[in-house]
């Protein structure tokens, strides 16, 4: 080293690692910044890598969320487009049983020779024989004309089918790139945010907190453990709180998931992201909600935060990218990150962006 430099100071975890860190900091920084922010300072600490891979878990969980939209709407797509497709093959079998039928007039009128009406009557040995003859012929024409009529009737469903079966086809196979696209940006945030930790020394990883929010996670029968002894309450005291059987219904199913992974883009039962974990509490509590957390927000009657109860949705971010299930004593039930198990944690650990009762 140098004479003229002072001597650097060095971590008592190792100054090889402490630069290993500091490069992948700038690495994520510089080279894949996705939301325009800077350069990861030099002197890379936990304190600074809890907060970019805080950063990385936020962005992949508002990537998420768009996922599991484009997903919703192409699943929905998917389906219209069979029903469609469906449809027109039933059309298109009553089109071949009209065409059918048409034939059968044509060959009839082939084999007559379709003379003139008066012609045949003048040729007629049995004038009344002709006449009644011809009332018959009326009637078929009137039928023949019908099927005509029942033809180019299945004909025109069956273009309208088609042309609504193209759009809907375009519609899926533009949600689908979209899946792709947020596939690839979900996957490169969390594979980016494990490399910091796990380019961490192990001291450094403690302090940093197994979910990367600088918060230790919990397993399920910890976390209860710990809510017990605090005074907060228990499952059973958080469901009869509950304003109605449904919300307590979907509190109990929380308490049962604490411990499970997070994985992206899962919605039970043995892992879950967010809005997953939020849907499933309340599919088995008897009540539908859409998928995403965007869409949750609006499913039910907005509360204030003073006015929480258990099994109302808490949102958070200005995004509306993270929901948990309010459980009481200032406490919810989430599904943090990749990092992080389905735990009990308090609401004021993220910036609050609102609330929603459903049922």
């Amino acid at each position: 080293m140098a004479a003229h430099r002072k001597p650097s100071r060095r971590s008592v975890t190792g100054g090889t690692a402490r630069a290993a860190l500091t490069l992948a900091l700038a690495g994520v920084a510089t080279a894949t910044a996705f939301d325009g922010t800077g350069h990861a300072d030099p002197e890379a600490n936990p304190a600074q890598v809890r907060k970019e891979v805080d950063r990385l878990y936020r962005q992949a969980e508002s990537a998420t969320e768009k996922y599991n939209g484009a997903k919703e709407t192409a699943d929905a797509a998917g389906k219209r487009l069979g029903t469609l497709r469906d449809e027109a093959a039933r059309r298109t079998e009553d089109l071949n049983t009209a065409r059918e039928a048409l034939g059968s007039y044509a060959a009839a009128q082939y084999r007559d020779g379709g003379l003139d009406p008066s012609l045949q009557l003048m040729l007629s040995s049995s004038p009344d024989r002709y006449l009644d003859g011809a009332e018959f012929a009326r009637y078929a024409g009137g039928r023949q004309a019908a099927a005509v009529g029942t033809v180019r009737q299945r004909l025109r469903e069956i273009g309208r089918l088609r042309g609504a079966a193209r759009v809907e086809l375009r519609t899926l196979k533009a949600r689908q790139a979209e899946l792709d696209r947020r596939k690839k940006e979900i996957d490169g945030k969390l594979r980016r945010a494990r490399a910091l930790l796990a380019g961490l020394p192990s001291a450094d990883r403690a302090l940093v907190g197994e979910d990367g929010t600088g918060r230790a996670s919990r397993s399920g029968t910890a976390a209860r453990t710990v809510l017990a002894s605090s005074g907060s309450g228990t499952a059973g005291s958080t469901a009869s709180a509950a304003p109605n059987a449904r919300s307590a219904a979907a509190v109990a199913y929380a308490y049962a998931k604490l411990g499970s992974p997070y994985v992206w883009g899962a919605t039970g039962p043995n892992a879950f992201d967010c809005s997953g974990l939020v849907q499933a509490a309340y599919r088995a509590a008897g009540v539908s909600l859409p998928r995403t957390t965007y869409a949750q927000i609006g499913a039910g009657r907005r509360v204030s935060r003073a006015d929480l109860r258990p099994g109302d949705l808490v949102f958070f971010y200005s995004g509306i990218s993270h929901v948990g299930i309010y459980v009481g004593g200032g406490r919810m039930i989430h599904a943090p990150n990749p990092s992080a198990p389905v735990r009990l944690a308090p609401v004021d650990e993220m910036p609050f962006a609102g609330a929603t009762r459903v049922v």
